[in-house]
């Protein structure tokens, strides 16, 4: 399995490479944007994973996936972001990445954020969380195999925390990812959240709250 690290900053690459090397990953590393652009401009890349940096020479990260998205919706791209670069990080997840981690980041965070994405990444497949089933491209849920008709927002924020399931997901970072950095005061995502957890009390899956972490969605 075949991962492509873009990524200029040299040290910085060098000791991704070598921890996900040590995960039995096959590192490609790129440290320019048009090369990275070229790499991922035909169907068959054979590229299982992109970790993109958004700061690049040549052409932004933002441009090189935007090219791979034109061809292609389905290979997991996590993109790399200075701490506090919200536009940009919206601007990518509108784009199509998958997930992001801002700078500087744990080693054992980005090790989980892959393992995560590559389990996602079969082509076709729902996401699932015990009974709990997502149809992406249909935008239906399904609960105990009885469909589970939600609201707009709520249907975001579920599907936001089913891609993360397993990890808590704070305020922020729902703010960003299913409400695309609308303005959401942290009240109307404790409304959402209890909603759910209505939704969810008599099945399998529990929407925990992880003090100082954030919301957990987890099979029970």
């Amino acid at each position: 399995m075949t991962l492509l690290l873009v990524e200029d900053d040299r040290l910085l690459a060098e000791t991704l490479v070598d921890t996900l090397a040590l995960e039995r990953h096959e590192v490609e590393h790129l440290a320019d944007g048009l090369a990275a652009r070229t790499r991922l401009d035909r169907a068959d890349h054979g590229i299982a994973l992109v970790l993109l940096d958004l700061n690049l020479p040549g052409c932004s990260g933002l441009e090189v996936l935007e090219t791979l998205r034109r061809h292609d919706r389905d290979t997991p791209v996590l993109i790399l972001t200075a701490r506090g670069a919200v536009e940009d990080r919206v601007r990518g997840l509108d784009l199509g990445a998958d997930d992001y981690l801002a700078k500087p980041f744990a080693l054992d965070e980005l090790e989980a954020r892959v393992r995560a994405l590559l389990r996602r990444s079969e082509r076709g497949q729902p996401l699932k969380v015990g009974s709990l089933v997502f149809d992406a491209p249909a935008q239906r849920f399904s609960l105990e195999d009885e469909p589970l008709a939600l609201p707009p927002r709520e249907q975001r924020l579920l599907a936001c925390l089913m891609r993360h399931a397993g990890e808590p997901v704070d305020k922020t970072r729902l703010a960003e990812e299913a409400f695309q950095g609308e303005p959401m005061g942290d009240n109307a995502i404790e409304v959402y959240v209890h909603r759910l957890r209505k939704r969810l009390a008599s099945s399998d899956v529990a929407l925990r709250t992880v003090r100082g972490l954030g919301y957990l969605l987890e099979a029970t």
